[in-house]
């Protein structure tokens, strides 16, 4: 094998792996880059088929918890590099079923890390998020890397198993891993389930506006691009073992962040009177109170910051999800 680094994007058809990878293939012609994806319901191979253009990308079908056909596959390849993406992430589906999110974020972690262990001889960058904290009462400060973790749904309990093995691969073997954690993202290529797309498909739609409880659960919202920023220079620029928190200081409300996208929605002529539509619907069993996470390491250490002003960056993908949801 040459020295040509070989990277590994798992989940690359999700949300944030179809941004990420379509940045790496574009930034770095050099780089092959492989996308690996099982392409479940919440994946779109419409954001990642047209990088096949490119002869730098490459694509595989395959599920992480498969673990003999990813040992052949890094087999096969001798990935330089991983950066690992694949999950399940929708909370209300891991209450339903536990297991699948075991299977895939606990187990299919592990096969990557085996694979990886055996034929890989670069970074392992293990992708997070900030839910394995916990949550936090409204005056609470911000979590940082040293919190404990504390996780509260099936979800953040498989995702915070994950990032104790890697932890664990890099201590008890050597690997070259590092773990980043990051906010609720928002932006284009977000499947439908999720908070945002469902308020403005409801918009769309005339229907009634979900929202869990009061609406008084705090998120931070960081745009998905400030996010493959950050996971771009981290990857290539962080020393070994290291975590990192990915936040953009952005906490808003999910009833706030509702008004202020019905408000938008109004300013462009959408719909006519989109408030009339919140409607307050049963919480969520185990609901979160707020997250907030601190980014204070990564902005000193790796002069990172989000570039993207959150009123330009929500009208611009409430534009994005109005002109997919009029091609339907």
């Amino acid at each position: 094998m040459s020295n040509v680094k070989r990277i590994l994007i798992t989940g690359e058809s999700g949300f944030i792996g179809s941004h990420l990878i379509n940045y790496f293939v574009s930034k770095y012609p050099d780089y092959q880059i492989h996308g690996l994806d099982i392409l479940t319901y919440a994946s779109d191979r419409t954001h990642t088929k047209i990088l096949e253009k490119n002869k730098n990308y490459f694509f595989h079908q395959i599920d992480i918890f498969n673990r003999k056909e990813i040992i052949n596959l890094f087999a096969q390849y001798s990935f330089t590099d991983v950066i690992h993406l694949a999950a399940e992430s929708h909370v209300d589906n891991s209450i339903n079923n536990p297991l699948l999110f075991a299977n895939t974020n606990i187990i299919g972690t592990l096969n990557i890390l085996d694979a990886f262990k055996t034929y890989s001889v670069g970074r392992f960058h293990h992708i997070s998020t900030d839910e394995v904290y916990g949550d936090l009462n409204f005056s609470d400060l911000a979590f940082t890397e040293n919190s404990p973790y504390n996780p509260s749904s099936p979800y953040s309990a498989s995702k915070a198993a994950s990032d104790h093995l890697v932890r664990s691969y890099h201590r008890t073997y050597g690997i070259d891993a590092i773990i980043t954690n990051c906010s609720n993202n928002y932006g284009p290529h977000q499947h439908i389930e999720k908070f945002i797309p469902t308020v403005l498909a409801s918009i769309y739609n005339n229907q009634k506006i979900p929202i869990y409880g009061s609406g008084s659960n705090i998120r931070d919202w960081l745009y998905v691009l400030d996010h493959v920023l950050a996971l771009d220079l981290i990857f290539h620029k962080s020393s070994p073992g290291k975590t990192y928190n990915i936040g953009a200081d952005n906490e808003i409300s999910n009833l706030n962040l509702v008004e202020i996208i019905c408000d938008l929605c109004l300013e462009k002529k959408i719909h006519p009177n989109p408030r009339k539509l919140i409607s307050f619907v049963s919480d969520r069993l185990g609901h979160d109170r707020r997250y907030a996470i601190e980014s204070q390491l990564l902005r000193s250490e790796l002069n990172w910051m989000p570039i993207y002003n959150f009123n330009n960056a929500i009208s611009e993908t409430i534009d994005w999800y109005i002109k997919k949801f009029s091609k339907i």
